[in-house]
């Protein structure tokens, strides 16, 4: 261990001596890790940075919104509701395929085709 580390781990003991550390926020609570796995790796300090000031990249944002569409899709009463929902869905779900695979980030590769058929379309009008 070097200096360093044993004057930063006897600071930190003395400041927890003292209750400094009682207060802060998130105390008594587990840790948050988060799953940074499917960003790439020479991004994910800047994504940290950005999440931090409360900034959502596009396609973390359009995930949330897969999210909330699948939650819509099952408080759906009726079939004609719940079929304009999942085609917002599917619609979501294509625009974040084809944003993660510019990212080169792989998706399902037996859907290719059928994104392909959707991309053309998207594309053309």
């Amino acid at each position: 261990m070097s200096i360093f580390s044993r004057i930063a781990e006897q600071k930190i003991a003395e400041a927890i001596e003292r209750g400094e550390l009682d207060h802060l926020p998130g105390a008594g609570k587990p840790l948050v890790i988060e799953d940074l796995s499917h960003v790439p790796e020479d991004l994910r300090a800047s994504y940290k940075i950005l999440k931090n000031s409360g900034y959502l990249p596009p396609e973390l944002e359009l995930q949330q919104e897969c999210v909330s569409l699948e939650q819509m899709i099952q408080l759906c009463q009726t079939a004609e509701d719940k079929e304009q929902w999942i085609k917002k869905l599917t619609e979501k779900q294509i625009k974040l395929r084809i944003m993660l695979e510019k990212r080169g980030i792989s998706h399902n590769p037996s859907l290719q085709a059928y994104e392909e058929r959707i991309r053309s379309k998207l594309v053309d009008d």
